[in-house]
């Protein structure tokens, strides 16, 4: 029996189901899911993607607890890998137990905690953005608080709670809410960053960081941070570039995929947070068809201490469009998950949603309805190609007469 690889998980994502287990399968290599949701997976146990053997369960947010389940198991894993922003410390200490190819479990930390990424960049003099994290209501009446600031938890993914307050009243409201529903967890304030938002897609093999590309990140209008959609660039001017590098090798950031954000200032590009693990919400399938390179592929075989391979110079041209819901409501019609070819240009639609299921507006990227993204020859053809097929698969959110009525009485 050859010695399995690893995938430490908590909910099923399609990064991992659609994009990472496939080229396992291809591989040949042996496979287990250790994760706290086992039942969360039974869907693709009866569909054939999984089998129940294949399925560990175990606290996967504490690394021994991993190492006891993978020992209980009789399990000598060939690599240990995450593509969770919440388990990549976990992850990392579990695979160095084991003395496997991994990323550095500090680094994993400074990156997932932001109160400790600013603080480290700060005193690498690399930057110096103002930040102070808060946990109780005393701590918001600061005097150097400074406004327009941006509020954010310490821990937190997907632009979820994160919010830009104008001045201490809108700071007070917007605190008060978060910590009535999660009392004592810290919340990051942190100076606005005046500029577009672009990512920097990155691939480490331990010595030297490769850029696969960058995305030009389009946004919502604040006081939310929603993403629109994304334009793909392979290359990114060699001064920003070497500025970001700076700051992720800072961080200790070097080995396997890594997906940071920053804004494009007018002094420069200054960071926004760095997500230890592939970019997701389909634009890592995205970036492998841009590329004709299989990152998924890659990822694998840096962990299991084997070449990343050639990354090509140039991209296709390459767009993703976001459908976000404006208001709660129940959903109307969606069309099932479908990839079609127009005009020389390769459209995927991938919906995030199910059809008559009501919908909470959550002002933030799990207000995600679908996904459409595509490569083409072109911008030109590209962007006509989009707005067409962004029309065509349009889903409806039906406002709910009650909850509308509500509202208007509040």
């Amino acid at each position: 029996m050859d010695n399995p690889f690893v995938i430490i998980a908590h909910v099923p994502t399609d990064s991992v189901m659609e994009g990472f287990l496939p080229e396992l399968r291809i591989k040949g290599q042996e496979l287990r899911l250790v994760t706290d949701q086992p039942d969360l997976y039974h869907e693709y146990i009866e569909q054939g993607v999984l089998t129940p053997n294949e399925i560990v369960a175990a606290d996967v947010f504490n690394p021994v607890a991993i190492i006891n389940a993978l020992t209980q198991a009789i399990i000598i894993p060939a690599a240990i890998f995450s593509n969770s922003d919440h388990l990549q410390t976990a992850t990392a200490i579990a695979a160095e137990f084991y003395n496997l190819p991994t990323k550095n479990w500090k680094a994993c930390y400074r990156t997932k905690n932001k109160r400790v990424m600013r603080d480290t960049i700060n005193a690498s003099e690399l930057d110096s953005v103002w930040c102070r994290s808060v946990c109780e209501r005393s701590e918001l009446m600061m005097p150097d608080i400074s406004f327009p600031c941006v509020v954010k938890p310490v821990q937190g993914v997907a632009s979820e709670h994160v919010f830009l307050a104008q001045d201490n009243q809108a700071l007070h409201e917007y605190a008060e809410s978060y910590w009535s529903n999660a009392p004592l967890q810290p919340l990051l304030l942190e100076e606005y960053l005046i500029g577009p938002l672009h990512t920097l897609e990155t691939i480490g093999d331990g010595n030297e960081i490769y850029i696969l590309g960058s995305f030009e990140t389009a946004l919502s209008e604040p006081p939310y941070f929603i993403e629109l959609g994304r334009r793909f660039k392979r290359n990114l001017d060699e001064q920003d570039a070497d500025t970001l590098l700076r700051q992720l090798k800072a961080l200790g950031v070097g080995f396997g995929a890594c997906h940071t954000e920053f804004i494009m200032t007018k002094d420069g590009p200054r960071l926004i947070e760095v997500n230890y693990r592939n970019i997701g919400d389909q634009s890592d399938f995205l970036i492998a068809e841009a590329l004709e390179f299989n990152t998924f592929s890659a990822v694998i075989d840096l962990h299991l201490g084997k070449p990343i391979g050639v990354i090509p110079k140039t991209s296709k041209c390459a767009l993703i469009r976001c459908q976000v819901a404006k208001n709660s409501g129940v959903l109307g019609f969606v069309p099932e998950t479908q990839s079609l070819l127009k005009n020389g240009c390769q459209v995927h639609f991938h919906p995030l949603c199910v059809g008559g299921n009501f919908h909470q507006q959550d002002f933030s990227n799990r207000d995600f309805l679908s996904v459409i993204y595509a490569t083409g020859p072109s911008e030109e053809i590209l962007s006509l190609v989009m707005e067409e097929c962004i029309e065509h698969f349009n889903i409806d959110v039906e406002v709910d007469s009650k909850i509308k009525h509500s509202k208007e009485v509040a």
